[in-house]
């Protein structure tokens, strides 16, 4: 069967997950913390036993964060489709409260919404995890999965148009990084371990020369950039993070963040040269 515009408002069972020390600090430096100074500033992100310093876990890594079971199974609940032809479209996480290093969580799945773009179908997908420690709410998370040929059906063509545009002026800050020849391949030991970012055989098929970064690879060293040049590297400052990726990043690129802060939002471009690969930022913060 095709996609099944009927799965919209379906939540899945409550699953748990969780995830250790260790994890946020592969994670922190999957998306390029310490790379450039080892043991300097970032070493709260990337060590857990330094001197009068206390780890922290970066605020994007939620979106690495998954429930076994029911709780990480909304995707089979859209329908068939190929895989192939699926493209992560959007991403937004929203931190109810600062992300422990390590904890379990109770998370549930939604399929938050199913649109008919004619030739293709745009599927929103919600997670909702809740910390087992309290049983407050912890973070939600948000996708969008631009599936090519599974539209047409008739639905909502859903929203269009641009948002969060960039003004017309130079940016307050601009944010550089140089990911590594190597980051796809220790980024996807945060659990994406699609070839597509590591077989060249796999990436050729996919039309592609080599290949390519995890998009929320990119998504992760944009957060660290917003987090520096914004929230005064203080993750409890970092409130919700949404963008739209717009063009692949090689490893070894170097990532421009480009930012524009108007009081306690602030709108973002990740470039690659003249190129936007990550487009339509927006951070809030305190």
């Amino acid at each position: 069967m095709p996609l099944n515009p009927d799965a919209v408002g379906t939540v899945t069972e409550p699953a748990e997950a969780a995830w250790s020390s260790k994890d946020s600090l592969l994670y922190a430096l999957g998306v390029g913390a310490g790379a450039t100074d080892p043991t300097g500033f970032e070493l709260e992100f990337t060590t857990e036993n330094s001197t009068d310093i206390e780890q922290r876990a970066l605020p994007t890594m939620p979106v690495v964060i998954n429930a076994s079971g029911g709780g990480g199974n909304v995707m089979a609940a859209i329908g068939t489709f190929n895989w192939a032809m699926l493209v992560h479209g959007e991403q937004s996480v929203t931190l109810h409260k600062p992300l422990p290093v390590s904890g379990k969580a109770r998370m549930q799945g939604k399929v938050a919404a199913m649109y008919d773009k004619g030739k293709a179908a745009v599927v929103v997908l919600e997670s909702e995890a809740v910390d087992l420690a309290d049983d407050k709410p912890l973070f939600t998370t948000t996708m969008s999965a631009f599936i090519r040929g599974e539209g047409g059906w008739g639905g909502d063509r859903g929203p269009s148009g641009p948002r969060n545009v960039a003004p017309e002026r130079d940016p307050d800050t601009v944010v550089s990084y140089d990911t590594r020849p190597d980051q796809a391949l220790l980024y996807r030991l945060n659990g994406d371990r699609n070839p597509l970012h590591s077989d060249p055989k796999f990436a050729e098929l996919a039309g592609f020369p080599k290949p390519i970064l995890h998009g929320l690879c990119t998504y992760g060293f944009t957060g660290r950039a917003l987090l520096h040049g914004v929230c005064g590297s203080d993750p409890s400052r970092f409130k919700s993070m949404e963008g739209r990726f717009s063009a692949p990043v090689t490893p070894g690129d170097r990532l421009d963040v480009k930012i524009w802060v108007d009081a306690d939002v602030a709108i973002y471009q990740t470039c690659v040269g003249d190129g936007v690969v990550l487009d339509s930022g927006k951070l809030t913060f305190e």
